[in-house]
């Protein structure tokens, strides 16, 4: 089965890139038909789904866009997460996922890791 684990510093200053990697296990993230997810709670507040990547397109929320950048690295079978400009609004707890469908829902994620706090701080 698919196991999935965050990765990347739990502190980024404001106005920093936070970036975060995720190691994939049991699954191939060239060949599967899974869209590998990013998805973030900040303290007190719902899940936010913020991008994907699948089939070598990506997708992003309308919301984040203009700041996010999801990538792999199929040598260590790994995504990665890069959201730039940030600011103390984007502490949150960051997941990765993969996902059955584009569209975010916690039912068309079987598979998701432990999460993973970052901070942003000065």
């Amino acid at each position: 089965q698919v196991q999935l684990q965050e990765s990347g510093p739990g502190l980024v200053k404001p106005s920093q890139t936070l970036s975060l990697t995720c190691t994939v296990s049991g699954g191939s993230i060239t060949t599967s038909y899974y869209y590998w997810s990013w998805i973030r709670q900040p303290p007190g507040k719902g899940l936010e789904w913020m991008g994907a990547i699948y089939s070598g397109s990506t997708y992003y929320s309308p919301s984040l866009k203009s700041r996010t950048s999801i990538s792999r690295d199929t040598s260590n079978n790994q995504f990665s997460l890069q959201l730039s400009s940030v600011t103390p609004e984007d502490t949150a707890v960051y997941y990765c996922a993969a996902g059955l469908q584009l569209v975010f829902s916690v039912g068309g994620m079987p598979y998701w890791g432990k999460g993973t706090l970052v901070t942003v701080s000065s």
